[in-house]
This record gives C-alpha cells, sequence and structure tokens, in this order.
C-alpha cells in the first residue's frame, strides 16, 4: 500500500498578529484525518524569530522559523497588525525575505488582514481578493490594483486563496479541505470542531439577522423543506407560501438571515448535492442533475465550470480518488 505524505502547511505568525486567526489553521487542518485518524496536514506555525505578540493579549514562540515557508505546499498568512503593508504597501525587510523563499507553485492564502501581506509583496496585482469588510477602504486606497470584493466569505483563485475576517477563515480551511480530500474529510473535520461545515466563499459578510426574531422561526423551516426537495421545481412563490409569508417578505426575511437571495442559495444547495451525489455513488451525470434538480447535464458541467471550474466527471475523478 502507498502511503501518501502529509500535505505540508506553513502559518506564517507576524508580529502582531491576530490571535484567534492563527489558531485556525492549526486547529481546524489538524482535524483533518483519514478514516482510521491518519492526519492529512503537516500544518507548522513559524515566525520571523523571536516571541510574536498577538492581539488577544498574550505572546507566543513559534515552533518553526521562517525556513518552513520553503517547505511549505501551502502557506497561510493570518491576519497581522503590522503597519507598513497596512498604511503604506511596503514590508520590512525581514519579511520579504522570507516570502522570497517560498517555493513556485504554492498555493498561498490569507485569512483577514493577512491579505494586506500578500498585497504588498504584490501576490494580487490584477487578481480577485477579499479582507474583512471594516478594513476594505484602506485596503482599496493602498492596493488599487487589486480586484478587491469585500462583500465575499472567501474567494478562490486557484494558487491563491483570500479570506474574510476572523470566523471565515474556519470557512477556508474546511474550504481547503475539501478541495483537497473531499466533501466527506471536510465534514468529519467541522464535526470534530462543532462547526458549520460549509459556508460558500460567494456568501456576503453581511448578514443582518442571522438568528432569528424572538418568537419566530424564519425562513429556516422552509429552507429544511427544500432541501428534502431538491429534485422537484421549487419556485419563489412555493417557498413563500410555505413560510406563510408574502413573496416580497419572504425574500427579505431569507435575504437576512443567510445573506443570500433565495435563487442563489436554492442553486448553491443543487450544486453541493450534485458534487455529493458525484463523490458517493456511481451515478450518471445526466442522473446527477435531475437528482440535483439542475435539469441536464449540460447545465450541471455549466455550473461546476463556472463554480468550480472541473467538469462533473473530472469532480468524480478527483474527489473519489480523494
Amino acid at each position: 500500500m502507498v502511503v501518501r505524505r502529509p500535505h505540508i502547511v506553513a502559518v506564517l505568525a507576524i508580529d502582531p498578529v491576530v490571535g484567534f486567526d492563527l489558531t485556525i489553521p492549526p486547529t481546524v487542518l489538524g482535524a483533518a484525518t483519514t478514516a482510521d485518524g491518519t492526519k492529512l496536514y503537516d500544518t507548522r506555525v513559524c515566525g520571523l524569530g523571536g516571541p510574536i505578540k498577538a492581539g488577544a493579549g498574550f505572546t507566543m514562540i513559534p515552533d518553526h522559523g521562517p525556513e518552513a515557508l520553503a517547505e511549505a505546499d501551502t502557506v497561510i498568512i493570518p491576519g497581522t497588525y503590522i503597519a507598513q503593508p497596512r498604511h503604506e504597501g511596503t514590508l520590512p525587510d525581514d519579511l520579504i525575505a522570507a516570502l522570497a523563499t517560498i517555493r513556485p507553485g504554492t498555493r498561498i492564502a490569507s485569512i483577514c488582514t493577512g491579505a494586506f501581506v500578500l498585497g504588498a509583496a504584490g501576490y494580487l496585482d490584477g487578481r480577485p481578493a477579499t479582507t474583512h469588510w471594516a478594513r476594505a477602504e484602506v485596503f482599496r486606497a493602498v492596493y488599487p490594483d487589486v480586484k478587491l470584493d469585500e462583500d465575499r466569505l472567501f474567494i478562490d483563485d486557484g494558487d491563491l486563496l483570500t479570506s474574510a475576517g476572523l470566523a471565515a477563515g474556519v470557512d477556508l480551511c474546511l474550504h481547503l479541505i475539501r478541495r483537497d480530500f473531499g466533501s466527506k474529510v471536510a465534514n468529519r473535520a467541522a464535526r470534530h470542531c462543532v462547526v458549520a461545515p460549509w459556508r460558500d466563499g460567494g456568501q456576503s459578510q453581511f448578514i443582518e439577522r442571522a438568528v432569528p426574531d424572538e418568537g419566530s422561526e424564519g425562513t429556516a423551516p422552509t429552507r429544511a423543506w427544500i432541501l428534502h426537495r431538491l429534485a422537484d421545481e421549487i419556485s419563489l412563490p412555493a417557498m413563500a407560501a410555505h413560510s406563510r409569508m408574502s413573496v416580497r417578505t419572504f425574500s427579505r426575511r431569507f435575504k437576512a438571515e443567510t445573506g443570500q437571495s433565495p435563487g442563489t442559495w436554492l442553486l448553491q444547495q443543487r450544486v453541493r448535492h450534485a458534487c455529493h451525489l458525484l463523490e458517493t455513488t456511481d451515478l450518471s451525470v445526466e442522473r446527477v442533475a435531475e437528482e440535483a434538480g439542475l435539469g441536464t447535464a449540460a447545465s450541471l458541467r455549466h455550473h461546476l465550470r463556472s463554480g468550480l471550474g472541473v467538469s462533473p466527471l473530472a469532480y468524480r475523478k478527483t474527489f473519489r480518488a480523494g
């Protein structure tokens, strides 16, 4: 039997680091295992030398130095309060030297204000990216060449990924697990961490009312009802009728509770279910499209290519093998 080496991840703590962001990759990626408990990632927290202060009121000493960057398959930059990239668009010399050791082809990701470091290093020029919504105005002023979209939880641009603030780093790491090893492993890691297994990167950072008003169940029962009927034709009036609301009220409440319109959310759930069927069954592409409510194989191919950049057969081959 071929033993697969763990995927090496270097998490670069830049003084002063956002403490919460720093703990996310070791915790979430550390929970990604095979069915027999074998860890799939070797996550190494590294620094540029010496103790590192965290904004949460503690100081930490990383187990690794900057040499970990040269060995990594993925490098993650957590949020940081360092002034130069956040206000001047530059980096200190020791950080420039450390980033220069990253091997070509290494996947690079940021959490929250870690995007400022990637911007100062030139990685984001001309590419889509996101960061914490409260820092978007400053980011756009310092890095006008970046295609910033602060209304996203995370953005996957292939070898370069960025996420919004704080808990969006959890969504980013679960997405990395799902991309590397499939939904089954990602769901198992999410269950271990007691977090939601999937918040799509396109979901808005601005959710007005994630918890329904007191005495109201909001649209949650209707969302549960829809998930059991994805293969059926489900219209907006039917959703509103199930919630016993007008279409206008239902649409407004749905957007406030999920950050998405009912139509966008429904399409997302159908694509997600199609991916699950591709991973876990031998159904034909045509049948998967029907079961997921996407109608035709051509429609499924379109949505997978536009959302994930792969065909259904390529997705199945990748994640069934994983």
